[in-house]
């Protein structure tokens, strides 16, 4: 039963966040993803001019900066005007903050389902379990040499949040001729590949 109640409550975890990346990513809400995307575009720019540390150290300055600032702007104001409201900041001084062990356990019993995963899927295409999906690793690993001598990790990372918050828009809005195309490309793949398979030994897949 308790394993069950944990199971639907990691499902309901998972449902809400991934509500909430596809509002973001299909701009639902245009200023909450306008924010947050502006954020992340400057947060990546400022690490291309400026190293990790002093990113976060200016970041933590203009943080301080802010408060600090409201904080005497609030007592002058409390000061001025003779009144007792407290600490500006109160509210969020006592807001439970702390992760609960079961919070801690869910997160990394679903980290250890990921990496298990990966691992096991990174063994089988460097064992080669299946000839063709080696393969096909070899490729992407042979064409992401040549992505890497035309980019660095930042610029490529600045790419992919690009990327994700203009391709689903787009798909959305072209849906129907963006399927055709990749049916076709689709199809002509799976053309190439049984090609391949029917030359190469050992290349077929064993009938399930």
């Amino acid at each position: 039963m308790q394993a069950s109640a944990d199971s639907t409550k990691m499902e309901c975890l998972w449902s809400n966040w991934k509500g909430q990346a596809i509002d973001l990513l299909y701009w639902r809400d245009i200023k909450q993803t306008g924010i947050m995307f502006g954020s992340i575009l400057l947060l990546l720019f400022s690490l291309t001019q400026f190293s990790v540390v002093s990113v976060i150290a200016y970041l933590a300055l203009a943080a301080l900066s802010a408060t600090i600032s409201f904080r005497i702007y609030k007592s002058v104001l409390q000061a001025v005007q003779k009144t007792d409201e407290g600490h500006p900041f109160k509210n969020y001084l006592e807001m439970e903050m702390s992760l609960s062990q079961e919070q801690i356990q869910k997160y990394t019993d679903c980290l250890q389902l990921y990496v298990n995963n990966t691992v096991k899927e990174l063994r089988r295409l460097f064992l080669v379990q299946d000839l063709v999906d080696s393969l096909k690793f070899a490729v992407l690993m042979w064409l992401l040499t040549y992505v890497g001598a035309l980019f660095n990790g930042l610029t490529l990372l600045i790419m992919a949040v690009v990327s994700m918050f203009t391709l689903p828009v787009v798909y959305d809005k072209y849906q129907a001729q963006i399927d055709q195309y990749l049916g076709l490309v689709r199809t002509h793949m799976n053309t190439v590949v049984a090609k391949i398979q029917a030359k190469i030994p050992g290349a077929k897949r064993k009938a399930e």
